[in-house]
């Protein structure tokens, strides 16, 4: 093997002429996947020490290219690296450094494997690394909410829908929802730990290869389960960059809807909460305003996210197996988006920790809109044995009188009320009440303090 001493690509000995300026500029992607480097040295590492294992090289050479890759590391991680964009990617540019430093024997790195088992091996550990970040990231996110919620087991503010007053909710109650969202975005991001349980390398270029290599030697020491089954199917396959890029696109959904909550709940209109001067900006002409700048950015970064899924599922859908330049984007897709997931995880953790309830506002508005109709209806079922549809017949006009009157439901008279329904006595006038009404959805999941604090405690101790 020669020593490659005019810095040509490593092909150069098939292909004789040097690639154009164009296609040097759009065929190299080692601006996006240097980030790989410590996947790669790794990766390459447990490759030799398994061929030295399986006596393909000698002790001697597995030495001296251990030795290169962690000098070569050392100089990435000191800033004294020099990429070069002729060698394409991050993988080359470690290869043709190797070739510096120890001589013709790095030539023996690459026995075995392809770029295209080697790639998809460094970029399933990388994603795998970046699950697990998000995973501890949205714990931090979730253990804020409970903080929150905590202190507002009984703020009393009405619960929507179709944005009008529905029925009284906790807002701890409310605030618990997203811990559900999130729980279930950490689930989607362990299974897809499991789905980057199988290493590919050892699957070469698509065929596997004839070496008498230990697949399942180097898929233990990279951190894998197992070794894939099928070698076509393992350098074609980027499921698990859909599946990444669709649980980031289900987590950045979830964060757009709290944020769209907030800003609705921060509007002058609602004024249900206020948020720190920490999370506001203001306007270049009006000096009055302070606009939640933070939230509208999290709600227009979930286009992004919808974005990069689709773009990957674009170039996959007309692609025959094995391996084709379009997965090239695959890195800078996913790479984009978990930064954009951890970057708005971090934005609304910092909102959350700062805003306020107005608590007065939000009892004010639960005691508008007749919000606790429900209840009466429910009251006629439980007291008068009535059917549930005759009761909310009665309920409908009793809110029709109130309306009529300009009165809230709780400032009707006994007397009023058992003009519409006999029935009714004074004990109705509590079912009124936002607090009892509340407290007395006590099936499980409703919004009664007690279900309140015992879902806290679960997801505080479930969380540790």
């Amino acid at each position: 093997m020669n020593k490659n001493k005019n810095n040509k690509a490593i092909w150069n000995s098939r292909i004789k002429e040097d690639a154009s300026i164009l296609f040097q500029k759009v065929g190299n992607s080692i601006d996006i996947d240097k980030k790989l480097f410590k996947e790669d040295i790794l990766g390459s590492i447990v490759h030799v020490e398994m061929l030295f294992r399986q006596k393909i090289i000698s002790f001697k050479i597995k030495n001296k290219i251990i030795y290169g890759l962690n000098k070569i590391e050392k100089e990435i991680l000191k800033n004294k690296f020099e990429y070069n964009k002729k060698y394409e990617d991050i993988h080359m540019n470690i290869e043709k450094r190797l070739f510096q430093i120890i001589g013709e024997d790095a030539g023996y790195i690459h026995t075995a494997r392809s770029r295209n088992d080697q790639v998809i091996t460094d970029f399933k550990m990388w994603t795998s690394s970046a699950t697990k970040e998000i995973i501890k990231n949205l714990n931090d996110i979730i253990k804020t909410i409970l903080k929150v919620s905590e202190k507002n087991i009984e703020t009393i503010m009405p619960g929507f829908t179709h944005l009008k007053n529905a029925q009284a909710v906790s807002f701890a109650h409310y605030l618990m929802a997203y811990v559900e969202m999130f729980n279930r975005d950490k689930n989607r991001f362990l299974y897809n730990i499991k789905s980057l349980s199988e290493c590919p390398l050892g699957a070469a270029a698509l065929t596997g290869t004839s070496f008498n290599i230990d697949r399942n030697f180097t898929a233990k020491k990279l951190g894998f389960e197992k070794p894939t089954n099928n070698s076509i199917d393992t350098v074609a396959d980027r499921d698990f960059v859909l599946d990444f890029l669709y649980s980031v696109s289900v987590c950045s959904m979830h964060i757009s809807r709290i944020a769209e909550e907030l800003i609705i709940w921060n509007s002058d209109g609602f004024n249900l909460i206020t948020l720190s001067d920490k999370v506001v900006t203001g306007s270049s002409i009006m000096p009055q305003k302070k606009n939640p700048d933070l939230l509208e950015y999290l709600r227009g970064k979930t286009g992004t996210t919808y974005g990069n899924l689709f773009s990957m599922l674009t170039i996959l859908k007309g692609l025959p197996i094995s391996y084709f330049k379009d997965l090239q984007d695959d890195k800078e897709i996913l790479f984009k988006s978990n930064e954009i997931l951890n970057n708005c995880i971090s934005i609304l953790n910092e909102v959350l920790k700062n805003l306020r309830p107005n608590k007065q506002q939000m009892l004010n508005l639960a005691n508008s809109g007749y919000i606790t109709a429900t209840d009466l209806a429910d009251y006629l079922v439980k007291n008068h044995s009535m059917p549930f549809r005759k009761a909310y017949q009665i309920t409908a006009m009793i809110v029709n009188f109130a309306e009529k009157k300009n009165k809230k439901l709780n400032e009707l008279s006994a007397e009023e009320l058992k003009k519409i329904e006999p029935k009714l006595t004074t004990e109705v006038l509590k079912v009124f009440n936002v607090k009892n009404s509340v407290n007395s959805k006590k099936s499980y999941g409703g919004t009664s303090f007690d279900n309140i604090k015992k879902m806290i405690m679960k997801y505080k101790k479930d969380i540790k």
